[in-house]
């Protein structure tokens, strides 16, 4: 048997106990050992045999057909991005040399854009490293900055956690974009070393890692409940940096004419005033 990952295995499984017989539409007879659908029920609703449908769990065939594929995302509810990032579990691409240290870098065109701005607004890779930001990003959070890590402030530093009132659906969003993100590259050191330091200290991102939720990075309304300025409501896009492949810079921006509006260009004019002159030194005759 191989020794590269079951993530095949893996997804099946973790997503087959999440799922109810209720859900999935069958009786639910008899004290059940398991949580969620049987093994054989999902390979009954799938119709396939349930000695495949176990050896696509346990990793001893990796290759199912593009029709079994389907079947098994009908019968495990999978909405279009899980189902996308299934079938590219069957058929992976050929895995890319890295570097240990590599760095990802923006564009330098892309900088200059996202300092121009007159929004909040910060570039991050696959990894949810924070790789560019303007002020207008680090007045909204003081962990938008280059060098932060989204997973590691949003997770772990209680002051970012109590930004999102919203914060189980925000590290919901954040987890499933995430293993979008990294997709079948999982023995990059810095990809074990992130969700490793993450598994051992937020019993939320081990709950949720351990559910394969899978979302791609999108835009989304995102509220905050923000220490100067209070509740604040805005709109967040989120764009592929064409030039650079893994990499989205994530824009911030309120709906005209709202009270957000009014709070964000608060928070502009503040982070965006230039520094008070230094006091003229005093001198003695």
């Amino acid at each position: 048997m191989t020794d590269e990952p079951n993530l095949l295995g893996d997804l099946l499984r973790a997503r087959r106990e999440l799922l109810t017989p209720e859900r999935a539409g069958i009786p639910a007879d008899g004290v059940r050992r398991v949580p969620g659908l049987r093994r054989e029920e999902v390979a009954m609703l799938a119709g396939i045999s349930a000695d495949y449908y176990l050896r696509l769990e346990q990793g001893r065939d990796r290759n199912p057909s593009r029709q079994v594929i389907e079947a098994l995302a009908r019968v495990l509810q999978l909405d279009e991005d899980a189902t996308a990032y299934l079938i590219s579990l069957t058929d992976p691409p050929p895995r890319r040399r890295r570097r240990r240290s590599r760095k990802e870098t923006v564009p330098p065109n892309i900088v200059k854009f996202v300092a121009a701005l007159t929004l909040p607004a910060f570039v991050e890779d696959r990894y949810l490293d924070v790789l560019a930001a303007n002020p207008l990003a680090a007045a909204l959070s003081p962990r938008l900055v280059v060098g932060a890590n989204r997973l590691r402030d949003v997770f772990l530093d209680p002051a970012e956690k109590a930004l999102f009132p919203d914060w189980e659906s925000a590290t919901r969003a954040l987890v499933a974009g995430f293993r979008q993100s990294v997709g079948t590259e999982i023995d990059d050191p810095r990809f074990i070393e992130l969700v490793g330091e993450l598994s051992l200290a937020s019993p939320r991102f081990r709950e949720l890692w351990a559910r394969h939720d899978v979302e791609n990075r999108r835009g989304a309304t995102v509220r905050f409940a923000h220490p100067v300025v209070g509740e604040l409501v805005l709109n967040r896009e989120k764009l592929l940096v064409s030039e650079a492949p893994g990499l989205v810079l994530a824009v911030y921006h309120p709906d005209p004419g709202t009270d957000a509006a009014d709070k964000l260009a608060l928070l502009g004019s503040a982070a965006l005033a230039p520094a008070p002159a230094p006091a003229p030194k005093e001198h003695h005759v």
